[in-house]
């Protein structure tokens, strides 16, 4: 038996062992994940069990090192695990901006002595962190963000405004871009700062869309003290450490269009007229069939990429591939949705529509193409940086 065939073995053992029941269920939206943070309220002994179970393990970051409180897998290994958890429909045990987006660059850029401070609690679930990029003067065009952090010696000084800070009103910490040379050159003079939100001066303001939900949020810094030793790496490399981690940012949008319970098909096969074990409708049953065919397509690619990225290669231009396509596969999943559902899915209110679902959803979806980079960015970087076209 092969090293892979043992660890498979072992890990669907443990995990039919520990994952409990209740836990082997689709996450039915945002208020049913497990979100960690100092003030996070587990919805179930269950949901908060899982969680300690597969963290003491490190297998929230199955392939973080195990210095910093990962799981140290290999690639392989971690695919394994994934696979495992997938039979056995267990929950993602923690979904947190740390392990998506702040870790992997922490990890890259960070001094041994701040990975060694926040890793470990990132893979617990003990921080819930918000992202400080978008400002309401610099959108696509980041670089030329304003909020600015004065030097005051053994602290930044910081004031500014942040805007569609998603869950901002819920976070304890912030990853936050800053101005810290407003006569350097606009992508030379950004750094990059961590720090609590329950400090003195921040404050936050929900932003609702037109769905009627909405996870973002304004953020106003007014002379906010953050401590020099939460500043990370070098002042003034911000850009270099932002353009990292929005990769991953982007590749975390992209699962989006493929981390659905149930496929579309299987919703149809539920709601709308069969005949001999087939939709009725030919034009629905074929929209629906290539919509399956380019969510196969999808992960597969998804998974080249990450092999890719493992390998060494680094995820790079990719990721707005996998954000641009994600982002439109999402759009055509929740399409697809209305037309099944039929007049039902337009319901806003009631229990028979889950309040709306559907109609929400498919309205949530339209922010995809603007939320971590704009498909028009995403389509200008696929042109110059993996298919080599010319900027004019």
């Amino acid at each position: 038996m092969s090293d892979h065939e043992t660890f498979r073995q072992e890990t669907r053992a443990w995990l039919e062992g520990n994952c409990p029941q209740s836990m082997r269920s689709p996450i039915l939206g945002e208020d049913d994940a497990c979100w960690g943070g100092r003030g996070f309220v587990f919805k179930s002994d269950d949901q908060k069990l899982w969680l300690e179970r597969m963290a003491s393990r490190g297998w929230t970051t199955p392939t973080w090192p195990t210095a910093y409180g990962g799981g140290g897998l290999n690639k392989t290994e971690a695919k394994i695990l994934k696979e495992e958890m997938r039979k056995i429909k267990a929950r993602n045990p923690l979904n947190s901006f740390g392990i998506s987006m702040l870790g992997p660059m922490l990890l890259k850029y960070a001094s041994e002595e701040m990975k060694q401070q926040y890793l470990p609690d990132i893979v617990q679930g003990k921080i819930r962190w918000c992202q400080g990029y978008s400002e309401p003067g610099a959108g696509s065009d980041l670089a030329s963000l304003q909020t600015k952090a004065e030097d005051k010696g053994d602290h930044y000084l910081v004031n500014g405004q942040k805007v569609w800070t998603s869950y901002a009103d819920k976070a304890d910490w912030i990853f936050c871009l800053v101005r810290t040379d407003f006569d350097a050159a606009k992508h030379l003079g950004i750094s990059f700062l961590l720090f609590d939100m329950a400090s003195e001066g921040v404050s936050t303001k929900p932003i609702k869309l037109i769905s009627g939900n909405s996870p973002f949020c304004e953020t106003f810094m007014d002379d906010v003290k953050v401590p020099k030793g939460q500043l990370v790496g070098e002042a003034g490399q911000g850009w270099t450490y932002a353009k990292y981690l929005l990769t991953h940012e982007r590749e975390m949008i992209s699962e989006m269009g493929s981390g659905a319970a149930k496929s579309v098909g299987e919703i149809a096969m539920e709601l709308s007229p069969t005949s001999e074990g087939r939709l009725r409708d030919p034009i629905l049953r074929g929209q629906i069939a290539a919509h399956e065919i380019d969510y196969a397509s999808f992960v597969a690619t998804v998974e080249r990429v990450r092999d890719e990225a493992k390998a060494g290669g680094g995820v790079g231009a990719a990721s707005s591939t996998l954000k641009y396509y994600g982002t439109e596969l999402n759009k055509d999943r929740s399409e697809l949705m209305l037309k099944v559902g039929g007049s039902d899915a337009l319901e806003w209110e009631g229990q028979y529509s889950g309040e709306g679902k559907v109609a929400r959803t498919w309205l949530r979806t339209k922010a995809n193409s603007i939320e971590g980079g704009t498909s028009e960015v995403q389509l200008n970087i696929i042109s110059k940086r993996i298919l080599g076209l010319p900027s004019s």
